[in-house]
């Protein structure tokens, strides 16, 4: 038997921020997880670019993919989870992983992106502190 899924329901609900962009790469849904994980209200983030989390550096690179994508519909990312730097609205830096979807128009037409999005910031530095001491044993041993 099958149940209808509120969908706003589960957004809001999910611990993960669900983001969703038009194909211009504005803004079009920003559940509370998405407020919680980067700052932002959804009032402040409704209508805005992405660029609001992604770090000046890497938004060359982001939207010349993201262009991409929207002019082939194709993405290499489908079932990969990326994990990339993200920025908080009071400017400290994230480690992020999320996935993406594509999003199409009842006309078939790719309208849009969303991506489920997880904070890996505190893994991450663990990660790297794991490593840092990895490589000080790994020094120390060769003394």
């Amino acid at each position: 038997m099958q149940t209808a899924i509120d969908f706003q329901q589960l957004a809001n609900a999910i611990g993960d921020a669900i983001i969703i962009s038009d194909a211009g790469g504005g803004i079009t849904f920003w559940n509370p997880a998405a407020e919680r994980m980067f700052g932002f209200t959804q009032s402040e983030a409704l209508g805005n670019s992405l660029d609001l989390i992604i770090p000046e550096r890497l938004r060359g690179r982001h939207w010349d993919g993201y262009h991409k994508t929207m002019a082939t519909g194709e993405t290499r990312y489908g079932n990969d989870v990326l994990r990339v730097p993200a920025v908080h609205k009071d400017g400290r830096s994230m480690s992020i992983a999320f996935t993406v979807a594509l999003l199409y128009s009842p006309q078939n037409e790719l309208n849009g992106i969303v991506a489920v999005i997880r904070d890996e910031s505190a893994r991450f530095k663990e990660d790297r502190l794991l490593r840092q001491r990895l490589a000080e044993l790994e020094a120390s041993a060769r003394v």
